[in-house]
């Protein structure tokens, strides 16, 4: 017995099964980390060819059987083209997306987490900042979601971070999410910044990143 759902969620990875399909990895807001088959996707006139690529954004309807999810259809509010066709956005994107990855579990609401990776995803489109602070406030305001920060940032290379450091650190842990990609740093509180941010997540997040890695060397 097939049951339908419908879900609200960013599709995070895709990859090609068989001749057609696709198996996907999306972050729903209700249902958690799910992996889900768009069945024939990979035809050329299949209406789930967009909806199956990596940062499309919307409402999903899907099947549930015992022990899968079949993509049925999508309403996209967002497919992030631009970002993906991008290298650099890209990039910043597929981590985003890694890390996001690495914390979804199947079964847990995940809905702010969606809500911080679309809105991280908006950023990186608006290029209003610089894609290493978009980068810092993502990975800081995630942490926060999962219960792993500290309330001010720590030492570093033996001096403290500047104090419009301390300011944005505190703006990330509590501002709304619609807001939270608003601001900027000039040079040096942003490097206190990401610096502060980049300790932190190396200290709760014991694990290399393979698309951070390849971020790192285009950059």
């Amino acid at each position: 017995m097939e049951d339908r759902i419908f879900v609200h969620g960013i599709v995070l990875s895709s990859t090609p099964v068989g001749e057609a399909d696709r198996r996907l990895v999306i972050l729903t807001g209700e249902r958690g980390k799910i992996t889900a088959f768009a069945r024939g996707s990979r035809r050329p006139k299949s209406p789930l060819i967009a909806a199956s690529r990596p940062f499309t954004y919307g409402g999903m309807e899907l099947y549930e059987s015992k022990n899968y999810y079949v993509l049925e259809s999508v309403e996209a509010v967002n497919y992030f083209e631009d970002v993906a066709t991008d290298l650099e956005s890209s990039c910043y994107a597929a981590y985003f997306a890694e890390l996001a990855d690495f914390y979804g579990r199947e079964g847990l609401e995940a809905k702010e987490s969606v809500r911080l990776l679309y809105a991280a995803l908006l950023a990186l489109r608006k290029k209003a900042v610089s894609s290493a602070l978009i980068r810092a406030v993502y990975e800081l305001r995630l942490l926060v979601i999962n219960g792993e920060y500290t309330q001010l940032p720590e030492y570093h290379s033996e001096k403290k971070a500047s104090e419009a450091a301390v300011q944005a650190w505190t703006y990330c842990i509590s501002a709304p999410l619609e807001k939270l990609f608003s601001f900027d740093l000039k040079e040096k509180a942003k490097a206190d910044f990401t610096e502060a941010v980049d300790h932190l997540r190396r200290e709760m997040i014991p694990k290399n990143f393979k698309s951070l890695e390849i971020l790192e060397t285009l950059l």
